[in-house]
């Protein structure tokens, strides 16, 4: 089996390279670890979102309860009644 040496340059080459895919190898890494820091963001704001409308129907349900059917100016505090 014959043995060639490559030259100085086509070695630098291959170097040059594999340094890139490692660079890109790291990279996509700490992409797919902010997504799945993200999705997880995401998944506690669902979730906070789905508390909100809880306690927003629940409030709506206690004030109808209380005053009967009607609006409320947020601005004053006033409620009317609906006729």
């Amino acid at each position: 089996m014959e043995k060639v040496s490559l030259s100085k340059e086509e070695i630098q080459i291959i170097k040059d390279i594999q340094q890139k895919e490692q660079e890109i190898v790291s990279q996509l890494g700490q992409i797919e670890y902010q997504i799945l820091s993200l999705n997880s963001q995401k998944e506690d704001l669902k979730d906070a979102i789905n508390d909100i409308n809880k306690k927003g129907n629940k409030l709506g349900e206690d004030l109808q309860q209380k005053y009967g059917d009607g609006s409320i100016n947020i601005e004053t505090g006033e409620f009317t009644k609906s006729n």
